[in-house]
């Protein structure tokens, strides 16, 4: 893949400096998910980072499945996570799991044990976090501290074989109770949990936490740079003591950058998973969740996630993005990829009472203005349209050019035409309007004989085809910041809005995840879930135009 990511970033310039200095024959990065949830917009950003930066220096990512709590983890979320990788548009070099070292990190445990590192411990899991200690005052030692190394190995290894219950037993690291950093004032390294796993079933009864685990599978694989986010900057001191303390061969470099945060929208995966088993949303690839599955089921293609990601870059501070621009890059991509067609999502018949009743003529019509390459279609015409209803007003304000009594607009792609007559039933509600045309006013007649300054889009009704259109908003509210509020306060309770209406009769062929612009209406994506062989189903992507600018 050609990389894009030209512009200099502290992460480049370290792995330049590295580079120049001998530190590593070759760079190797990875990208590390826990399989506990469905992968994110802010996932993506470290996809991206970590995969172009390889390519740039010519190294290699690997994709690693971080499975060290069986408890959360399951292959549905294995599954999807390869699926959204390869769908960004890269390709691993390895593929590995964490669970593929559980004999190698047990090894480097008992390593610990007999070097006086690692100690087998009795208190329970509240007693550990009270003997801890606080920012202000230094922790205190476990009673089961200085149990002797043969103990130790012995505890260790009856752990291992089932001998004791969930909790009863952990082994810690044996650092330093009194550090100024809390994650150094010995650690938990493993605990006891009697479960099954999706990788290596019932062959194991204990299981590393993740700040053993990680620099040991980075190390095992040759990684060079381990690419995390802020929150693991507290957590290097100890990422470093594991790699020294354990004699690994191999010496991985941890750098912090920045999240990704973007506005109206939560990262969570608690909370998103929170959002799926409340029935909030309709699953994990609902197109209001900013996992990589529901922007693709809404519609953003891979390019445009990849740019935004890019464009946006790295840094070492927080900060949060305006979601306008993740919608900048979708426009952008699809201007010239999208078929131009019509669509009407809220109907209002009309009556064209002085056209032929049985005639049916075709219009010619661009696909795409923008890019002439994709040719011409033919949209049929006839005596009964259906329009918007937005587009017609009894009594319109000052300033309103569309269709009301006495006034004259065109239809986009076909002819001019007149308001006469409103039809309404016993409860005042319009049932249809009737209208005249001017067969002189085709479009591409080159008639100039008077102008309306209205044009509206419209869709022919006898071979129109019925269609669902469900409109988003942002499912989170941000203006909501109230006392003693949930993120679930937040929900925004229009977030989605389905319309009954038509579409022209050439989208009988469109099919899951094709895309298109309707005219007005935005750029739209055929539901790869809801659509049938009997009904078509179009999530809007995003709106056609937005008040969101580059650079601003």
């Amino acid at each position: 893949m050609e990389n894009k990511q030209g512009s200099s970033n502290f992460i480049k310039n370290i792995v330049i400096e590295d580079l120049q200095n001998d530190k590593y024959d070759q760079i190797i990065t990875r990208f590390p998910p826990e399989p506990n949830g469905y992968l994110h917009i802010g996932h993506a950003k470290s996809i991206v980072l970590n995969f172009e930066l390889a390519d740039e220096f010519k190294g290699k990512t690997n994709l690693r499945f971080d499975d060290t709590n069986p408890l959360k983890e399951d292959q549905e979320f294995v599954d999807s996570i390869k699926e959204d990788v390869s769908w960004l548009g890269y390709e691993w070099d390895g593929l590995f799991f964490a669970s593929d070292y559980f004999e190698e990190m047990y090894n480097r445990a008992v390593l610990l044990i007999k070097k006086g590192k690692a100690y087998v411990d009795d208190l329970s899991a509240e007693e550990i976090r009270s003997y801890r200690g606080t920012l202000t005052q230094p922790g205190k030692e476990s009673p089961f501290r200085n149990r002797s190394v043969e103990e130790n190995l012995d505890l260790f290894e009856r752990m291992r074989k089932g001998e004791f219950k969930d909790g009863e037993k952990v082994l810690r690291a044996k650092i330093d109770m009194s550090s100024p950093n809390i994650n150094l004032r010995d650690p938990v390294l493993y605990r006891i949990a009697h479960t099954t796993h999706h990788n290596t079933g019932d062959q194991w009864c204990i299981y590393p936490m993740y700040d053993f685990a990680h620099p040991l599978e980075d190390a095992i694989e040759g990684v060079t740079h381990s690419i995390c986010t802020l929150e693991f900057e507290d957590h290097r001191p100890l990422y470093n003591w594991v790699i020294e303390e354990c004699e690994t061969e191999s010496k991985p470099k941890q750098i912090e950058f920045a999240r990704l945060n973007l506005t109206n929208t939560v990262m969570s995966k608690r909370k998103l998973k929170q959002l799926v088993d409340e029935k909030v949303v309709d699953g994990w690839d609902d197109p209001r969740m900013p996992t990589i599955s529901g922007l693709r089921r809404k519609g953003y293609t891979p390019e445009a996630i990849r740019n935004f990601c890019l464009e946006i870059g790295v840094a070492r501070s927080f900060s949060v993005v305006d979601e306008q621009m993740l919608e900048h890059f979708i426009r952008e991509d699809l201007k010239l990829k999208a078929l131009r067609t019509m669509g009407v999502i809220r109907p209002l018949k009309v009556v064209i009472t002085n056209y032929p009743e049985d005639q049916v003529e075709m219009l010619d019509a661009e696909n795409n203005p923008e890019n002439p390459d994709m040719g011409h279609r033919q949209i049929p015409f006839s005596r009964e349209i259906y329009i918007e209803q937005d587009d017609f007003m009894e009594e319109p304000p000052k300033g309103y050019f569309r269709l009301f009594p006495g006034n004259e607009v065109r239809l986009k792609h076909a002819y001019f035409i007149k308001c006469n007559e409103v039809i309404k039933d016993d409860q005042g509600q319009i049932l249809e309007i009737r209208c005249t045309y001017d067969p002189e006013t085709k479009s591409g007649s080159g008639f100039t004989g008077r102008k309306v300054k209205g044009t509206i889009h419209w869709v022919e009704a006898k071979h129109a085809i019925p269609a669902e259109f469900r409109l988003y908003e942002p499912l989170i509210q941000d203006d909501k910041q109230e006392e003693g509020n949930t993120f679930l306060d937040h929900i925004n309770p229009n977030s989605l809005e389905v319309l009954e209406g038509f579409v022209e009769s050439n989208m009988s062929d469109a099919k899951a995840q094709d895309k298109f612009q309707f005219f007005r209406h935005g750029y739209f994506n055929v539901d790869p879930k809801y659509t049938t062989a009997e009904k078509l189903v179009f999530n809007r992507i995003v709106s056609l135009k937005s008040s969101f600018k580059m650079g601003k």
